[in-house]
């Protein structure tokens, strides 16, 4: 699995060129997250690798703080196909499919992964 990574790269440049491509950790990182953060002084970004359970709890934890166009939102998406955090490709129309998981089936994954991992750390 390859990410885009970066650490609060302005809307200008939302490091998604090939020298901020980073090989994920093998069977740990099966993810890609991309957090948007609107502050007072622009638009930031934060990409990376990630364990896709876990950045979906983390986004659902910040659900209430995302609001793309007001100051102080902090909207976290997880993805996972190669290089899913990079640019927006173009939308085509009539498609509905996406590498990145909508908010309503987020809850459904989170409903059936959260006991898995429970169960999974019980065990440590």
């Amino acid at each position: 699995m390859q990410c885009y990574h970066c650490e609060e790269f302005q809307l200008n440049n939302d490091c998604s060129q090939p020298q901020s491509i980073v090989n994920c950790t093998v069977n740990i990182q099966d993810a890609c997250q991309k957090e948007v953060i609107v502050r007072s002084d622009g638009t930031f970004f934060r990409k990376a690798c990630a364990s896709f359970s876990t950045c979906l709890l983390t986004s659902a934890g910040y659900q209430a703080f995302c609001t793309p166009t007001k100051v102080g939102s902090i909207c976290i998406s997880c993805c996972n196909t190669p290089l899913c955090n990079g640019p927006r490709a173009a939308r085509k129309q009539n498609s509905t499919s996406s590498s990145a998981i909508s908010f309503p089936h987020l809850w459904l994954y989170l409903a059936l992964a959260v006991p898995v991992l429970y169960s999974w750390t019980a065990l440590m």
